[in-house]
């Protein structure tokens, strides 16, 4: 549909549009989400809050590029908000770099050789994590499992989880900021 014809749409509180774009959109939202707020439940709140928005202020709003880019945009927006106000800051921009690693439509910004670069050492880093570490790291981003799942097929507690995950995002956001500063000093 025309961005214009939805967004219309959207402004005579049309349900059926509302509900598709909301099935389109919360799945591949919430990810996104997710990789900035490391959490399922505050990813998922923080998205049906968008959505709340864009149903309650349609009339107001007005999107110049994509209702895609925009739904983006203000997740990605209310995430740094709500990190802000859990105190976390983000000063080497590790958080945007994360996710826009995840979301393809955002690695224009650097170039095929560039990517394959990041991906091959972010694999050769994560062959050197511990043992359980790495497993947990790749049921999480390649089986895709849940906290719960994953605490469950390794016999762990659901902190352990999170807590090998969290020490996995540092050590990739560590080399990601090395590989970086290299990458700009051969552009």
């Amino acid at each position: 549909m025309e961005i214009d014809i939805v967004l219309k749409e959207l402004q005579n509180q049309n349900k059926s549009v509302y509900k598709s774009v909301f099935d389109h959109f919360y799945k591949r939202l919430v990810i996104y989400a997710n990789n900035f707020l490391f959490d399922q439940q505050a990813s998922e709140d923080l998205v049906q809050e968008v959505f709340i928005f864009l149903w309650e202020n349609a009339h107001n709003i007005e999107i110049k590029t994509s209702l895609k880019a925009y739904l983006y945009t203000m997740v990605r927006n209310r995430c740094l908000n709500y990190l802000k106000s859990v105190k976390i800051t983000d000063d080497l921009n590790l958080i945007d770099l994360n996710s826009m690693l995840i979301l393809d439509d955002d690695l224009d910004l650097i170039s095929e050789e560039e990517k394959t670069i990041l991906y091959n050492q972010i694999l050769k880093l994560i062959e050197t994590f511990p043992e359980s570490m790495q497993q947990v790291f790749k049921l999480k981003f390649i089986e895709n499992y849940k906290y719960d799942e994953i605490a469950n097929e390794m016999g762990i507690s659901v902190n352990t989880v999170k807590t090998q995950l969290k020490r996995a995002k540092i050590k990739i956001s560590e080399l990601l900021v090395v590989i970086l500063v290299l990458l700009s000093m051969n552009s």
